[in-house]
């Protein structure tokens, strides 16, 4: 047995509980560099924690498909963690609120391009899932010593569809 669940664009507004959407497809804020760079400021709240400190990592994740079966879903509980594809290529981002130290209902938003997302620090997600190769990402997050990573198994798992 399964569960669906149907993709949506993602917006800030329907992102916005869970974290903070990284879109250059609009005017920049500000132009620098003589007018020859447009600037789009100040896009995440990050957060590394007390004793943690921001990394940035490059991932390449291998590209799923669509209908994706969600049977895994974690979460940061230290720290913020930003996805920035390095393609223009759409990905999923799948996401849930908690639910007593549990995740509740995902949802699913399909990415357009030139977005990145945010996830704010303990937001439950679904792991990187790019739909085209390559899945390249630049990813900022929390770097330290104190375990970051609570995983949790979804059983029936969730079936994905757009």
């Amino acid at each position: 047995m399964t569960r669906d669940i149907k993709a949506e664009p993602l917006t800030a507004d329907a992102f916005a509980p869970f974290g903070d959407v990284l879109d250059a497809s609009g005017s920049p804020d500000k132009m620098i560099n003589t007018g020859l760079c447009g600037r789009h400021h100040d896009l995440a709240a990050l957060d590394f924690g007390p004793d943690g400190r921001a990394g940035i990592s490059i991932f390449n994740a291998q590209a799923r498909s669509l209908p994706y079966t969600l049977n895994l879903i974690e979460r940061h509980p230290e720290g913020s963690q930003a996805f920035i594809p390095m393609t223009g290529a759409p990905f999923l981002v799948i996401v849930a609120p908690d639910d007593g130290g549990r995740p509740g209902t995902p949802r699913a938003f399909l990415t357009a391009p030139y977005q990145g997302i945010n996830l704010h620090r303990g937001v439950w997600h679904g792991v990187l899932t790019p739909l085209a190769e390559p899945g390249l990402f630049a990813v900022v997050d929390r770097i330290g010593a104190s375990a970051n990573l609570d995983e949790f198994m979804i059983d029936p798992p969730y079936v994905i569809t757009t």
